[in-house]
């Protein structure tokens, strides 16, 4: 009986669950970043990351690999996480994977803060079911990923608790306001449209309850915290831009484009939520959820909901086109999600049922990104482009490759230089351009990223899946 009650209580503690699918998603967690998606962008978290250990540790000067015979130095989100993987390299030498699993440490932490400012509002039982549709949503995917976004919102959940923590208690106020300033400020740093949910603080600033005093120091810490955010952002960004001639960073486009963009695809905007945020079951869920919370009169609920949604729908403006066509821009609003949704399969009093529509819900999110855990065949050969390139090449050698607007190749060549496309390659005035500015080999991708053009320079080498072509 003692056993069976045992198991019972694990299987009800939300700590075994986000270990769990933490320990679940450890599988091939050293990867290479050739994932079918966003293989793009994890190298480019990486080339920075190696820059940073291999170049120069600065954080302030962040590297990438494609900027041609330039620097590499150019204006991108505050590179925290490329800086600790580079840190990880100090300590044990460079691998990429690191990335991956201090995204996934630090975004199951997270989870576990969710939970945490959860509970304190809204009861265990909605915590504990909001919790685990935030763990198999879209956060599943990315929170093993060599990007930022979970990473980052999952430092601003552990800053909101401080922040909550601070507000709400009689004790630890300075150590609270500290975590509040420190975990929130390197979480918008890292990825600036995760500060839109600090929002829902303007509802414990009106609280008439709370005193005065503790509300304008509140304030005061969050200005102070963002006062780097705007510094980093608004003026850092902007002059490593003008300075090191790389534009690499997206800062978004006007409100009015931004609008225009998402009505004219509006049916791929709603495909957003009800597709990619927390699919089908989850988003079933979440409509009922917001149901119930409009019939039991959920007031703190709905304006949580209603706060976050308007400072989200500014985001939406400002990414525009960008916001429609890539997925992880719905990772900051995912938290606000899984809380309604958590809400809406809390209303089943039955416990043996919440846990079925539970696992309903966790099974279609895991194996649709079950892809996230393969690497195609036909991507493995660039695990072998460094050794070739080293053949007979220095590492600084210049190298132009037809991935067009990809890096994920540059990364795996281990060297610097320019992208381009197929019909570029065949433009000899560019071809000239690159020799005059010290490009010495031209790298043809047959296959993955690219497809075959026929160049009239020696051939150094040659397979079934790139041809490297001598300029200089």
């Amino acid at each position: 009986m003692s056993s069976r009650i045992n198991i019972a209580k694990l299987l009800g503690d939300i700590r075994f669950w986000i270990v769990a699918l933490a320990l679940l998603r450890l599988v091939g967690i050293t990867n290479p970043p050739l994932e079918v998606s966003h293989s793009w962008r994890q190298t480019t978290v990486a080339m920075v990351a190696r820059n940073f250990y291999e170049v120069d540790a600065n954080i302030l000067y962040p590297r990438i690999d494609v900027g041609g015979d330039l620097s590499g130095i150019t204006g991108m989100e505050f590179p925290l996480l490329n800086w600790l993987i580079a840190l990880m390299a100090f300590l044990f030498g460079y691998a990429d994977w690191y990335g991956r699993l201090i995204n996934l440490v630090v975004s199951s932490v997270g989870c576990w803060y969710f939970y945490r400012i959860l509970k304190r509002f809204f009861g265990e039982r909605h915590a504990f079911c909001a919790t685990i549709i935030l763990c198999v949503s879209l956060w599943f995917a990315f929170a093993r990923k060599m990007m930022p976004d979970t990473f980052s919102m999952s430092l601003v959940m552990m800053g909101m608790y401080y922040g909550v923590d601070y507000l709400f208690h009689e004790r630890r106020r300075i150590g609270n306001l500290l975590g509040y300033i420190l975990l929130t400020m390197a979480g918008v740093l890292s990825k600036l449209p995760s500060g839109y949910i600090l929002i829902v603080f303007l509802l414990p600033i009106f609280d008439r309850t709370l005193p005065l005093r503790r509300k304008a120091w509140f304030v005061v810490s969050t200005v102070a915290l963002l006062l780097p955010v705007v510094w980093w952002y608004f003026l850092w960004v902007p002059h490593l831009v003008e300075t090191y001639g790389i534009h690499h960073f997206f800062m978004g486009e006007g409100l009015g484009q931004g609008l225009s963009d998402l009505w004219n695809e509006w049916g791929l905007v709603l495909k957003r939520f009800y597709a990619t945020a927390i699919l089908y079951t989850g988003f079933a869920v979440f409509v009922v959820g917001l149901f119930f919370a409009f019939l039991n009169k959920q007031k703190m609920l709905l304006r949580v909901v209603a706060l976050s949604a308007f400072a989200f729908l500014l985001v939406m403006l400002s990414a525009g086109w960008t916001f429609i066509h890539h997925d992880y821009y719905m990772v900051p609003f995912v938290p606000v999600m899984a809380l309604v949704a958590g809400y809406g399969v809390a209303q089943v009093s039955n416990a043996k049922w919440r846990t079925v529509l539970l696992t309903v819900v966790a099974l279609e999110n895991i194996l649709n990104h079950h892809s996230q855990f393969i690497i195609h065949e036909n991507r493995r050969p660039l695990l072998a482009l460094e050794s070739v390139f080293d053949g007979f090449s220095s590492r600084n050698d210049l190298v132009c490759i037809n991935s067009g607007f990809e890096p994920t190749v540059m990364y795996f060549t281990h060297r610097k230089g320019w992208v381009a496309d197929n019909s570029q390659l065949q433009d000899e005035d560019y071809l000239v351009d690159l020799q005059r500015r010290g490009c010495k080999y031209v790298l043809v991708m047959k296959r993955a990223f690219g497809t075959d053009v026929i160049l009239p320079y020696e051939k150094v080498f040659e397979s079934d899946d790139y041809t490297i072509y001598r300029l200089l």
